[in-house]
């Protein structure tokens, strides 16, 4: 096995994306550290404490227990919640407690972005409204434009994770706008790894989702970027 790259997932919801994408990688470690969620709800005042130093630290801690390359703080909402200097903290201190290049899935989108040159892009959140609106004032800091941003409106990680490949692809597909280059998928409680090419040709561009974005997030930290291929656009290029 090559490289490690270590994850810090809150709660438990669609996690199990992670060693799917781990087997399909076939050279690489994706340990998984689950943090702690005293609640699990989609809310800015639940956010903010699922984000906390203090919980990030513990599970960064155990992150460099496991020897890993780079660390990734998986939660969007639990990091663009907190403004980009907020979400910035938020890396730093996951950085000293592991002692490993670290980021988080909101960096990632910007990252991942950048990399593929889109400026104009759609979103398809599943969460309320309030917050995929900090989502899009994240992306807007970093340059990049919302066209279309809509909501699914469902409060707990839980029930998002319960979504099957056919709400999923019908879901992203309905929020796709003419004028984007591409459609952001911003909640690591939704499962898509295993469908990753189907949503880009289903939306006939590319279709960044949460615990995608992450993985690549974490292999630039360890310093893996060949391409891939079965894993959307974003690996392939």
């Amino acid at each position: 096995m090559g490289r490690s790259v270590g994850f810090l997932y809150p709660g438990y919801s669609a996690e199990d994306d992670y060693p799917v994408i781990e087997a399909a990688l076939g050279d690489v470690a994706l340990p998984v550290v689950h943090t702690l969620m005293r609640e699990d709800a989609h809310r800015v005042d639940a956010l903010l404490d699922i984000g906390g130093a203090d919980v990030l630290a513990e599970g960064a801690a155990a992150l460099r227990g496991l020897g890993v390359d780079a660390a990734v703080w998986a939660c969007t909402s639990g990091s663009f919640v907190f403004g980009w200097e907020g979400a910035e903290a938020q890396v730093a201190g996951v950085t000293v407690e592991a002692g490993v290049p670290a980021s988080s899935t909101s960096f990632a989108f910007v990252h991942a972005a950048r990399h593929l040159g889109l400026a104009r892009v759609a979103v398809a959140a599943t969460y309320p409204a309030d917050v995929a609106e900090r989502f899009a004032a994240f992306l807007g800091h970093a340059g990049i434009e919302v066209v279309a941003l809509s909501s699914r409106g469902i409060v707990t990680a839980a029930e998002v994770g319960t979504l099957g490949r056919d709400a999923v692809l019908e879901f992203v597909t309905a929020n796709d706008h003419p004028d984007a280059d591409a459609i952001l998928v911003p909640d690591t409680a939704l499962h898509t790894v295993a469908w990753l090419d189907e949503l880009d040709a289903a939306a006939g561009k590319p279709v960044l989702t949460a615990n995608q974005v992450s993985v690549w997030e974490g292999l630039r930290l360890a310093g893996e970027t060949r391409p891939r291929s079965g894993l959307g656009r974003l690996f392939a290029a």
